[in-house]
């Protein structure tokens, strides 16, 4: 078993991995301002972006699920792996050697995923090179029968499984995989006389994540006597592969998705190429199963798109609305999987189409027999989801008849009744009654009748959705309320966030001054730790805490050796403080890490340093940059006073309660020394009180 990972060696791997690059392959991340980033969680199913990412303190959390961490952490929950894996999977990724220290050991379940992504890479390659085998022309002649060239295979990865029994297990053997990894990675099957190829005598496609690895294969027949008669096959369910999760060109579609807020899900791997090649650039395939939920939330999380849900409320063809777009086949298959879709339709908070094409031809066929003008017009003219349906329905009866009307009627009130837009109901209700031929109270009726059957919760799809920042994660979260300097704030201002983060938290439910003032110390001291005065903080004690959630973190840090030293890390400097908060805080570890503090954006001109540069560098914040891999940056002016502030506020209070515990006490006191005594402890506080305010603010308070 190979030993624990050296600890420099996952500090090189911290330093390396870029938080917002890897998040950014789940998620579709705005700004928010203040270096921070938000998106909808890939952790829970959400319609209002709660996942927020602070590249520049390595830092991310969900305020809807309470998950959060760092990049190590994000990788765990994301593979739903280990640390050791999550380690390893970065190193990878980044091109990091890893050692490990042997004297002492570590146990690991079933083959590790790093392994099986090497198994899978060794797959496709050695599927690739035999693609221009003598055995594979019939393969060949298949993919050129759909006007596939030999580049165009090359780019999607086309590949031919040989023939034989065992011909991919002795290859991975020879490369040095284990039986067992090969059987993990859903390779090869176990017989009676031995391990054999799960693929064999179909040519091959990779299926890859949004970063490009290979986590499994589809594979379609070719020869009759095929043991296996179905006609495509998927790799099953495996550590990596699970049919539920992954889309079929992802990989190649993933950039243009984010970009063109477009998804066009179509139902083959040679659609997809089809797409593609024709100019559909954004087009991807389920693998062996339904378009399901799991599917809809990945493509959600892509085109990114909080606002209306399923509505037509630009036309087609408008480059500034999300679209998912369903080439379906005109027939009863094709409309029972329009129908399934339609009741996902709620998932998606985009605009939903459905693209059908004349005679029933699927975008390859399209291609072949009428061009790639063709499929990228068969797009662009797609009909919202919600009339391709409800069109379909009718279209089963005749409408000229009265009896065919209330069949009509009857089959399509269900229909309507599912749409939770309460608005829309009424709309495509009088839409229907007057295709139908029909008063529009009989179908009025139907379809409350049917909303009451089938239980549908109404929504208003106009309802604006805020994030918990109040700026629906665009823009800048000051509303750009600064004072005639873009390096100040004004103070009005400052007061709402501050009250808002009180209230946005899930640690501690109480808005009031004293928990304000320890809440933005925390989240100050742990994402700009050098703009904490070291002398006024050497004065504070766990005393100077009220609020027990903040007196325990305080008691952490003491544990992890107090304020840092400028030189460490950013990226070690949480993962120290996460180690001695333990579980209990680490939520609000990963809430205050990543909370918008109130002060001048730095990424949006303000002066000061810049959260992703080197330590003493001073400019714009680049909020992408890798933070963790930098030492703490120099705090700017503006965070130093804010730090003060706080720091002065903490003191007083503290100075505050102490006076307020010896007047108490002295009144029970009888005239005498100890009373005499107090009175001088008084005194110093309150003269401590003053030195404190003329040291900050210049002035006293008396």
């Amino acid at each position: 078993m190979p030993g624990l990972i050296l600890k420099e060696d996952i500090e090189k791997v911290r330093a390396a991995a870029d938080l917002y690059d890897i998040v950014s392959a789940d998620v579709t991340l705005k700004p928010s301002g203040s270096g921070t980033f938000m998106g909808l969680c890939p952790f829970h199913d959400e319609k209002t972006p709660s996942f927020s990412v602070r590249p520049g303190l390595g830092a991310w959390h969900c305020f809807g699920c309470g998950l959060g961490g760092d990049v190590f952490k994000y990788v765990e929950q994301s593979e739903n792996v280990g640390f050791a894996d999550a380690v390893e999977i970065l190193a990878d990724k980044y091109h990091i050697e890893l050692h490990y220290d042997s004297n002492q050991p570590q146990q690991r379940q079933g083959s590790k995923r790093s392994r099986l992504l090497e198994a899978n890479e060794a797959a496709q390659k050695f599927f690739v090179s035999q693609i221009m085998s003598k055995e594979a022309l019939a393969a060949r002649k298949l993919l050129a029968g759909r006007n596939f060239s030999q580049a165009d295979c090359e780019r999607f990865g086309c590949g031919y499984a040989p023939q034989g029994w065992d011909n991919l297990v002795r290859h991975l053997a020879s490369k040095g995989f284990t039986q067992q990894e090969m059987l993990d990675a859903g390779l090869a099957r176990q017989g009676q006389r031995g391990v054999y190829d799960y693929f064999r005598g179909r040519v091959t496609w990779p299926i890859r994540d949004a970063t490009g690895r290979t986590l499994g294969f589809g594979a379609r027949k070719l020869f009759d006597d095929d043991t296996i008669q179905a006609k495509y096959i998927n790799t099953p369910d495996t550590t990596l592969y699970h049919k539920n999760h992954v889309l079929y060109g992802l990989d190649l579609a993933k950039a243009n998705i984010v970009k063109k807020r477009q998804v066009v899900i179509v139902e083959g791997y040679t659609d997809v190429m089809a797409c593609h090649l024709a100019g559909v650039d954004t087009a991807v395939a389920t693998c062996g199963t339904a378009f399901g939920n799991e599917h809809a939330k990945i493509v959600r999380r892509l085109i990114s798109d909080d606002k209306l849900g399923a509505l037509q409320l630009i036309g087609p063809g408008r480059n500034h609305t999300s679209r998912v777009v369903f080439t379906f086949d005109g027939d009863a298959a094709g409309q029972k999987a329009a129908l399934h879709a339609f009741g996902l339709d709620g998932a998606f908070l985009s605009q939903t189409f459905v693209a059908v094409a004349d005679n029933n031809l699927d975008p390859c066929d399209l291609r072949i027999q009428r061009g790639d003008k063709s499929v990228r017009t068969l797009v662009e003219n797609a009909s919202p989801l919600y009339d391709f349906v409800i069109n379909a329905a009718i279209d089963q009866f005749g409408i000229e008849y009265t009896t065919g009307q209330m069949g009509a009627v009857k089959a399509v009130a269900p229909i309507i009744a599912q749409i939770r837009d309460r608005s829309l109901v009424d709309i495509y209700a009088r839409k229907t009654a007057r295709r139908i031929g029909v008063d529009l109270d009989v179908m009025i009726r139907e379809v409350q009748t049917a909303r009451r059957r089938q239980h549908v919760r109404d929504e208003d799809a106009y309802a604006p959705r805020n994030n918990r920042y109040g700026n629906g994660g665009n823009g800048d979260r000051f509303g750009n309320d600064y004072g005639e300097d873009r390096g100040t704030i004004s103070p009005a201002r400052r007061r709402r966030i501050e009250h808002q983060d009180a209230l946005a938290q899930g640690y501690y439910r109480v808005d009031d001054s004293v928990f304000i003032c320890e809440q933005q110390f925390m989240g100050i001291l742990i994402q700009v730790p050098r703009a904490v005065n070291r002398d006024l903080f050497s004065r504070l004690d766990e005393e100077s805490f009220i609020t027990p959630v903040f007196r325990s973190l305080y008691q952490a840090l003491e544990a992890a050796g107090g304020l840092p030293s400028d030189d460490t890390p950013q990226g070690l400097w949480l993962h120290n403080l996460s180690k001695a908060t333990g579980p209990m805080l680490e939520q609000v570890v990963n809430e205050l890490a990543v909370m918008p503090l109130p002060l001048p954006n730095l990424d949006k001109g303000g002066s000061g340093a810049a959260a992703g540069g080197a330590a003493g560098s001073d400019g714009p914040i680049d909020p992408q940059a890798n933070g963790a891999a930098n030492p703490l940056r120099p705090a700017s002016e503006a965070e130093r006073q804010y730090a003060s502030e706080l720091l002065v506020r903490l003191l007083d209070m503290a100075c505050m309660r102490r006076i307020a515990m010896w007047k108490r006490r002295m009144n029970l006191l009888p005239e005498g020394e100890e009373k005499f005594r107090l009175l001088g402890e008084i005194t110093k506080q309150e003269a401590a009180r003053k030195n404190l305010q003329a040291e900050i603010y210049g002035n006293t308070v008396g």
